[in-house]
């Protein structure tokens, strides 16, 4: 028996993660996300998607390669790794082509759920929940595969860094990850556990790469707490309006905000689709302590109706909201552009607890945002943030710690992916165990 890793997506640009591990009468599909930034594209254009249309613009994995090498009715389970878009934004559109459940941590399926809510798609794949730390057997044609949902820190909850036991050894999988000791929100990752499967053996380690280029370790994001205690609470503010922005998905990140917000005795607002979607998701899972002190307004009437309060009082009240990538449509390029009832006064304080996505669309949404507000004459606060990816030294303990005998760089174009490959070489692993690999090869591991 041999196992196949087939990459189809997120090898030759930042996202539409999707691997297939193909051993030999059983196939196993790791993630299926979006595209963003063909995504963005789109929504500038029209708002009708269907899995044709995405196909067309390269917004999802391309997994018709399964087709076309037999594999689709091999199928057994697809797993995410966590409820990143980037992850799971294409499997609305594509799981019902295969007779297989979809396996993942409860905040993971919840945020599904409410994709499929929200596009009105119905799924014929089981939707099977997994605690953190738990395992899971996927039934094959005439054995099982034991899958470990092995706990990792990331800017999402319940991330998970898959285990797959083969009869050839274990495949390891995490995309994405960092080593937080520290998370604000969530576990701390399962290094005991990684450690008894290094014992087991670990045949190929697929590995999140994205920042293997960059010589540092990933900050915990207690230093993001920090940074927005040090905005929120040591910058003056009274009387002034206050908007803060953030990833959505990021519940620890969204915990800090409110907290703050709360010490400064203001009421706070979540406002959009997005977060109402993430916090909610959240929430059904237990995962969301601060749900009952924000209050929550998504539809165009619900916004309006708010920000007319806020706009006469806004000292008393702090908005927490989409648009920190700049993103059309959303709620702060909106009020940027006078198309919501409420109006930056001069010295309002704007903050984005977040970092600009490295892609050319986003790049320049954000940079016309900016200077929209700089217009409004609103006092900006920027990368009030740390990365939810591993540095390269994260990677080198990480590992370290695993001991896999081969790595497959994931996450990325090749001048994002080929550093892990000269810090595997660097650690002293031969060029044979080290895969530089892109959309559509085929690795065979004897």
């Amino acid at each position: 028996m041999s196992i196949r890793i087939i990459p189809l997506g997120g090898f030759n640009e930042v996202g539409k993660n999707m691997v297939a591990i193909d051993l030999g009468e059983d196939v196993i599909l790791l993630d299926g996300g979006f595209y963003l930034p063909a995504i963005v594209a789109l929504q500038e254009t029209e708002r009708v998607y269907s899995e044709k249309k995405f196909r067309s613009i390269g917004a999802i994995p391309d997994d018709t390669i399964l087709d076309k090498l037999g594999l689709r009715d091999k199928v057994r389970a697809i797993i995410p790794s966590h409820a990143h878009l980037d992850h799971i934004g294409a499997l609305p559109y594509i799981a019902n082509r295969y007779n297989a459940d979809i396996i993942a941590t409860p905040f993971t399926i919840e945020v599904l759920k409410s994709l499929l809510y929200d596009e009105k798609i119905q799924l014929k794949n089981k939707l099977v929940p997994i605690q953190p730390n738990g395992s899971y057997y996927v039934q094959g044609k005439n054995r099982k595969y034991k899958v470990d949902f092995i706990n990792i820190t990331h800017s999402t909850p319940q991330s998970a860094f898959l285990a797959i036991h083969t009869p050839d050894g274990i495949v390891a999988y995490s995309n994405d990850f960092k080593l937080d000791n520290n998370p604000i929100l969530g576990l701390k990752p399962n290094y005991q556990k990684m450690e008894e499967i290094a014992k087991e053996g670990i045949k190929v380690l697929i590995c999140d790469s994205l920042y293997a280029g960059d010589n540092r370790k990933t900050a915990s994001e207690k230093v993001a707490r920090t940074m927005l205690e040090d905005v929120l609470l040591n910058t003056e503010n009274r009387d002034k309006g206050l908007l803060v922005t953030t990833f959505s998905s990021h519940i620890a990140r969204l915990k800090s905000i409110v907290d703050f917000g709360k010490k400064l005795d203001r009421k706070i607002i979540f406002m959009g689709r997005s977060l109402a979607k993430y916090t909610k998701a959240a929430n059904k899972v237990n995962i969301c302590p601060f749900i009952k002190d924000v209050e929550i307004a998504t539809y165009r009437r619900q916004l309006e109706k708010k920000l007319k309060t806020v706009q006469k009082s806004r000292g008393e009240y702090m908005i927490v909201c989409t648009g920190h990538q700049g993103e059309p449509g959303s709620i702060l390029d909106r009020m940027a552009r006078n198309k919501l009832h409420y109006q930056f006064n001069n010295q309002d304080h704007v903050i984005f607890s977040s970092s600009t996505i490295p892609t050319e669309i986003t790049i320049e949404n954000r940079a016309a945002l900016d200077a929209r507000l700089k217009k409004k004459k609103v006092r900006m606060f920027t990368n009030v943030h740390v990365s939810g990816h591993a540095g390269r030294e994260d990677i080198r303990d990480f590992i370290n710690i695993l001991n896999p005998q081969h790595i497959i760089p994931a996450h990325g174009p090749h001048e994002k992916t080929q550093p892990l490959i000269d810090l595997g070489k660097e650690l002293g692993y031969k060029p044979k165990f080290l895969h530089l690999t892109s959309n559509g090869e085929k690795l065979v591991f004897n």
